[in-house]
């Protein structure tokens, strides 16, 4: 297996303040992984600062080859985080894109590409900073289930942390993670890649609503919100086709997960999903 690119990083004390970096998904479909990204935080005594200027990352141009489109994006965010703080993304994708690609964006010229530099050394994703900053340690007050992780081809590949959300879920006494098979291979989302290759896409997300089905967990949890709206509304479309009532794979961001499972005031901390 090929190794993250930031498996050697070096990692902070916990900070007293960091920044959030929302993804526009979570902003326009699921603002709750958002507001539990708060909370998560915020329980462990650090202040979120929300950046209300902030936008997409850029990398649907990027990777759909609009490399000034993308800059332009990009060019915005960097005017943002100004303090030296950490920058808290809840998502492998977005995070990627900033910590990665940022600095190569601005390759040629020395002024921004040292700040894109020194911003892309302060992204973290979310589950790598419970890990590896915040030392996550909470009592799991959720009911016995069975769950499937699914990781995003640039967290897993970029990024490297899907270890980290395993790790997390792994805190969970009365939680049993389940791999499903080809656990590697994408989603089909790929953000761009499933508006102008759709039947592709619904194809390979047909095959991974079938692969996670068939461990029989109760649902799905990822750290990404693209992937997550794929597979759970490939399956949902599929209940509807079948006339089924209630959802056969319902899904979490993994920090609702998370909060619902360790906040002891959640009256759903009992519950299975």
């Amino acid at each position: 297996m090929s190794q993250s690119p930031f498996a050697g990083r070096k990692y902070p004390a916990k900070p007293s303040d960091v920044y959030l970096f929302a993804t526009c998904l979570i902003d326009q479909f699921t603002p709750q992984a958002g507001m539990d990204t708060v909370l998560l935080l915020e329980r462990e005594g650090i202040r979120v600062h929300y950046p209300q200027g902030q936008t997409c990352c850029g990398q649907p141009a990027h990777s759909s080859g609009y490399a000034d489109e993308a800059r332009a994006v990009a060019k915005a965010q960097l005017e943002l985080f100004s303090e030296p703080w950490p920058v808290v993304v809840p998502s492998g994708s977005c995070g990627g894109m900033m910590r990665l690609h940022y600095p190569h964006l601005f390759a040629d010229d020395p002024v921004l590409h040292a700040r894109a530099l020194a911003l892309s050394e302060r992204i973290f994703e979310l589950s790598e900073f419970l890990v590896h900053v915040v030392n996550f340690n909470h009592a799991d007050l959720g009911a016995d289930c069975t769950v499937a992780l699914h990781t995003s081809c640039h967290a897993r590949r970029q990024m490297g942390v899907h270890e980290t959300s395993v790790a997390l879920l792994d805190t969970l006494s009365q939680v049993q993670v389940v791999e499903q098979a080809r656990i590697e291979e994408c989603c089909g989302f790929g953000g761009t890649f499933a508006l102008l290759h759709p039947d592709i896409s619904e194809a390979i997300v047909t095959d991974k609503v079938a692969a996670i089905k068939d461990t029989g967990a109760s649902c799905v949890v990822s750290a990404d919100c693209g992937c997550l709206l794929n597979i759970t509304g490939r399956a949902a479309k599929q209940d509807e086709l079948a006339g089924c009532a209630k959802a056969s794979l319902p899904g979490e961001h993994l920090a609702c997960f998370l909060w619902k499972r360790t906040n002891p005031l959640d009256t759903n901390a009992g519950a299975s999903v």
